[in-house]
């Protein structure tokens, strides 16, 4: 059984961690972790989501505590203390197009060692990065991004971690679990090995190590 409470999976997290983070403007996003966090004040951290969340939800809540020394987003327009962070230097963000990140995402996850995209070709998103011709057509080399921790938000999952999402809620968080050394699941309901039906499992236990019980819906 992998069903662990909150403060034994805080400690896992560290000073000068790379953690991912599932969600989607805060949705799929497992705030009972956050807010531990956010309690613990671990900080240096670089973060690698969807967005900085919003001031007061998801992972905009670790933003407005300086927790970030980078992130690693494909906008953070929701969030005007992660805008005002990164114009003044406090922060280090890096924006990367929402296919992209998705795919570096994936990459790190099944250990490939990048993939080509036209996506940012002659644009910014190009500097420093190496570019290759394939029949004719220019594109960029995308490097694989990879975690120490993955924190993802399920609705329900096995005691095993066999997990099951709720619509949307699945958004970065099925590839998020399966890239990370270490992968914390907050889950809104716990259930016995077997409830889940095989056939409607979205991320299966492999990828899971620990489980926090809770989480509100939203």
């Amino acid at each position: 059984m992998k069903t662990i409470d909150l403060n034994k999976a805080i400690e896992m997290i560290h000073d000068g961690d790379v953690v991912m983070v599932g969600g989607f403007m805060a949705n799929g996003t497992p705030e009972t972790l956050i807010d531990a966090l956010v309690e613990k004040g671990v900080k240096n951290l670089t973060l690698i989501c969807n967005d900085a969340g919003l001031i007061d939800k998801g992972v905009g809540k670790m933003v407005i505590n300086k927790q970030f020394d980078k992130i690693i987003a494909s906008h953070i327009g929701l969030n005007r203390e992660a805008g005002r962070q990164m114009n003044e230097g406090e922060t280090e963000i890096e924006l990367v197009p929402q296919g992209t990140l998705i795919e570096q995402i994936r990459s790190g996850a099944y250990g490939l060692g990048g993939f080509l995209t036209p996506t940012g070709v002659g644009t910014l998103v190009a500097e420093g990065k190496t570019v290759l011709n394939v029949d004719d057509r220019e594109f960029l080399l995308e490097k694989p991004l990879k975690a120490d921790v993955a924190l993802i938000l399920a609705d329900v999952a096995d005691e095993s971690g066999n997990l099951q999402y709720t619509g949307s809620e699945n958004n970065f968080n099925h590839l998020m679990a399966a890239n990370a050394r270490t992968t914390i699941v907050e889950a809104r309901k716990v259930v016995p090995i077997g409830t889940i039906d095989p056939i409607f499992v979205h991320t299966p236990n492999i990828f899971v190590d620990y489980i926090v019980k809770g989480g509100a819906v939203c």
